[in-house]
């Protein structure tokens, strides 16, 4: 660290004790003391702690996309396209013709392969013929008497075929039998061939996946300027948009599937649709680090997580690509121990009016994020003496705060606290509010 940094680090955080000396001295000099207020010209009222659902709702922004989509693109091993049937604009049905490759490279292979099978097929026959035919022989063979000369009218002797003549013949058969199962095998491996140009053939007709409409046909292959190669045909899905985006990590944990959502298009002026929390991702965004500088006045390094909206009401006059806000409701069913807003006081708060606030919030460069628990208050109500809480907070919404600690059910707490109030302070008169 250079000796110029250490200056202005040392004088930054002499400056703040000398500021924080000066406020408690300001303070502790204009603690009231009974009998500087006329505590009959101060008006006050209070409330009962209560027990309420509370409502929070969290904020977060998204794009309209659509349900689903469907991006082909050109397979060189096809070929080239032969002919599109559909159109820009076209509406198109799961299963419709999209357009068709060229294939009258694959028609000769497929019909080389029918000629090869039937060539096969035909030695197949062939051979089995043989072989029937050899099987004849051998059955007549032995069922002839055999090494016995056998004579005839003229006293010729005549010779009869013997056992060896037999063991011939089987062997000559099952040399063809050999060859069979060669020729079988021949068979099937082109019909196998033949499957496989057929299924090629199939899928040189590309068809719809989804229903939808066709956004863009390129009929000429293209790229970006990144070389990437562009969709032939890009089809958007015909049910309802929906939304997506990205919520911090503090909110993933409280978001789930189900809750209600506003959804608030930034091109419409007073208009909302209504939505339903579909999904949030365990799983981080795949960007290069998954976190983004700061977030919500100061945390670093914070992981944002994918989600996706379901938009209930109707979104014929939405368009892909919109931007907007959200609001998730993300109310409990649980009941909380609550106060009003209004009731809360801040240490830090008080002691800003003794001097310069635009100086002290200057100087700190932190707003609100400066304030912390253990400076929070509330004046209650007891026996017509008011007495200071120091408080913890929870959850919140709109109207009231969750208190953790300091208050109990049906107290009165002051709603309308003011810097003349203190500790020990009695009020004479008072109004409850509901």
């Amino acid at each position: 660290m250079s000796k110029k940094k250490k200056i202005i680090i040392g004088t930054g955080v002499g400056l703040l004790i000398i500021l924080m000396v000066a406020i408690a001295l300001i303070k502790s000099s204009s603690v009231p003391v009974e009998g500087d207020l006329a505590t009959e010209d101060l008006e006050v009222l209070v409330q009962q702690v209560t027990e309420e659902e509370l409502e929070e709702t969290i904020l977060v922004t998204g794009k309209i996309v659509p349900d689903g989509e469907q991006k082909i693109y050109q397979d060189g091993e096809n070929g080239e396209i032969a002919k599109f049937h559909v159109k820009e604009g076209n509406k198109v049905k799961k299963g419709d013709p999209l357009f068709v490759y060229d294939g009258a490279e694959l028609d000769r292979e497929f019909t080389a392969a029918v000629n090869a099978r039937n060539m096969s097929q035909n030695t197949v026959t062939t051979i089995q013929n043989q072989i029937n035919e050899m099987n004849k022989q051998i059955e007549t063979l032995k069922k002839s008497p055999q090494n016995e000369p056998i004579s005839g009218d003229d006293e010729e002797e005549v010779y009869v075929p013997s056992a060896d003549d037999v063991r011939q013949l089987e062997q000559e058969k099952s040399q063809l039998a050999i060859e069979l199962d060669s020729a079988k095998a021949e068979v099937t491996m082109a019909q196998s061939e033949i499957n496989d140009l057929d299924k090629r053939k199939q899928n040189l007709t590309v068809k719809s996946k989804i229903g939808g409409k066709i956004v863009k046909i390129n009929e000429n292959e293209n790229r970006s300027d990144e070389g990437v190669a562009e969709p032939v045909v890009h089809i958007v899905s015909n049910a309802p948009f929906k939304v997506v985006g990205t919520m911090s990590e503090y909110d993933s944990v409280k978001i789930k599937k189900d809750q209600d959502v506003v959804i608030r298009p930034k091109v419409f002026k007073d208009r909302e649709w209504n939505g339903k929390v579909e999904s949030v991702s365990e799983f981080p965004t795949d960007d290069a680090s998954g976190e983004m500088d700061f977030y919500d006045g100061g945390d670093a390094n914070v992981t944002m997580y994918p989600f996706m909206v379901s938009i209930v009401d109707d979104t014929k006059e939405l368009r892909q690509g919109f931007h907007v806000s959200l609001e998730v409701n993300v109310a409990g069913t649980e009941k909380k121990l609550v106060v009003p807003h209004m009731a809360i006081m801040d240490e830090l708060m008080l002691e800003m009016e003794a001097e310069d606030d635009s100086l002290v919030d200057e100087f700190f460069g932190m707003g609100d994020g400066f304030m912390d628990d253990e400076m929070q208050f509330v004046y209650v109500l007891v026996d017509g003496i008011l007495e200071r809480r120091d408080i913890e907070t929870g959850k919140m919404s709109d109207e009231y705060v969750e208190i953790l600690s300091g208050v109990e059910l049906d107290e009165l707490v002051v709603v309308n606290p003011s810097p003349e109030m203190y500790d020990g302070m009695e009020v004479a008169t008072y109004d409850q509010v509901d």
